[in-house]
């Protein structure tokens, strides 16, 4: 009785793990599949977190309990206006969703993106006076909005499965965060348009629009009228015979596997342990972490014919297999794929959950490795310009808050908050095609084993200060020669 409580405990906070297209419909481990949809996608970003967080840093445990109670204040209200608003929260990266509004004929979607936004752009109110030792600290957030044809897909190996979005329509929605602005929601000029005359827009950069909050808060209202989600099936044991003990563990081990295989072996092992109390201990600790851009692969689903479609998912599959290999090799952890303005990105970390004093060291080695399978991918959908993949590689390290991050009892992952975080994305950003721009602190980590050019200072968003930096290069000899 016990085991078959531990699993179906574990069932639950796995469904609560991955999205509800997943938790509804979890295919096979290891079983591609893909299909296009038409939504509308909502991205919100949060400006403030890193002074937050490093206010609570001086504060010990009690700042360590702090930080997850604020953090995770804002991510149950914003979720539950997402539920009420009818979206679904596909990913957590770091501070930031990525939330799906399933489409339909009359353009409702981009309606209740809108009206999401907005609602959760008031609901901000309450987290701009946050006090902390005797400072007051605020949270704000941007969001953008776009409709637009993308690609879903299901990849992977029995052993580690991802979930992501291909198309230039991912883009386009991170694009319409990334120019928008704070305390505002932002939308492309063509979502606008097929809302004109629903809502009010200001002017803004050429391609995107603001939506102007004017309506009252009875126009607004709290919550769309949606279709009802179907909830997970609970394991209910009526019979305690051992028999019907038995056979319930293996229906629930049949149900928990197809989930399980979207986290990282490493990331299921801590959850699995901390099973009985339903909550993995928070904490603040100076991981390696490092975002991978990969250029090429992510526009080809615009362009692949149907009949070109399944050697694409075959290629990012083989490429994310053996990239998380590289990864896991390396004592690292592929956490997921995510989305920048030039592709699909993945979130690689070094340090969590379990430390090394050579993690810099060990993330080298892998981004070189990784740098070298990238390269030689070659590109299902070849044109006489571009036949093999390109990436872009920021590494970083620094002070994180390391936590489930989400509700308590719903929607949520273990996941990695802090300027570490963003300073390896922002320097993937400005990396070159094929290079891998270093932090000065990793840099000084990897000299004595990797040479580095530095490529003096550079200025990079939400940093008061321009940051040394230095490209990573391989060792005579090394993956990439």
């Amino acid at each position: 009785m016990q085991v078959f409580e531990h699993l179906r405990s574990l069932h639950w906070i796995l469904h609560d793990y991955v999205p509800r297209q997943v938790a509804q419909s979890p295919p096979c481990p290891g079983q591609l599949r893909w299909e296009w949809q038409e939504d509308t996608l909502l991205f919100t970003d949060l400006a403030g977190f890193t002074p937050l967080m490093e206010a609570n840093a001086r504060c010990g445990q009690a700042g360590v309990e702090a930080m997850l109670a604020q953090i995770n204040a804002y991510f149950t209200a914003m979720i539950e206006i997402l539920s009420k608003s009818g979206g679904n929260l596909l990913e957590f990266t770091g501070d930031a969703m990525l939330v799906q509004f399933p489409a339909d004929p009359q353009h409702h979607d981009i309606k209740r993106a809108i009206r999401a936004g907005l609602r959760m752009q008031r609901a901000m109110e309450q987290f701009t006076e946050l006090p902390i030792a005797g400072a007051v600290y605020a949270l704000r957030m941007r969001v953008g909005i776009h409709r637009g044809r993308f690609l879903r897909a299901d990849i992977g190996t029995p052993l580690r499965m991802e979930h992501v979005l291909l198309g230039q329509s991912v883009q386009r929605a991170k694009a319409c965060e990334g120019h928008g602005q704070v305390g505002r929601v932002c939308l492309s000029e063509a979502t606008a348009q097929q809302v004109a005359g629903l809502f009010r827009f200001d002017s803004w950069h050429p391609g995107y629009a603001l939506v102007r909050d004017d309506l009252s808060p009875e126009q607004l209202g709290e919550y769309d009228l949606v279709p009802p989600r179907r909830r997970a099936a609970s394991n209910i044991l009526f019979d305690r015979s051992p028999p019907a003990i038995v056979a319930a563990i293996t229906e629930t081990l049949d149900q928990l596997e197809p989930l399980a295989c979207y986290l990282p072996p490493v990331l299921l092992t801590h959850v699995v342990e901390h099973t009985a109390n339903r909550r993995i201990p928070p904490q603040f600790t100076t991981p390696t972490v490092a975002f991978v851009s990969i250029r090429g692969l992510s526009e080809q689903a615009d362009l692949a014919a149907p009949e070109a479609l399944p050697a694409l998912i075959q290629t990012f599959t083989r490429l994310f297999a053996l990239i998380n290999a590289a990864t896991e090799s390396q004592g690292g952890i592929l956490k997921k794929i995510t989305y920048h303005l030039a592709g699909s990105d993945m979130m690689i970390y070094f340090g969590i959950p379990h430390y090394y004093s050579d993690n810099a060291l060990r993330a080298a080695t892998a981004l070189l490795t990784i740098r070298t399978l990238i390269q030689n991918t070659p590109i299902p959908v070849a044109t006489d310009t571009l036949r093999c993949l390109s990436c872009q590689i920021g590494l970083a390290q620094g002070p994180v808050f390391a936590a489930e991050i989400g509700e308590a009892r719903g929607r949520r992952e273990f996941n990695i908050l802090g300027d570490a975080v963003n300073t390896a994305a922002r320097l993937m950003g400005q990396a070159g095609l094929n290079q891998i721009l270093l932090t000065e602190s990793v840099y000084h980590a990897v000299v004595d084993r990797f040479p580095a050019i530095p490529l003096g200072k550079l200025a990079l968003k939400g940093k008061s200060q321009p940051l040394s930096v230095f490209e990573l290069c391989p060792p005579s000899g090394g993956p990439d020669d």
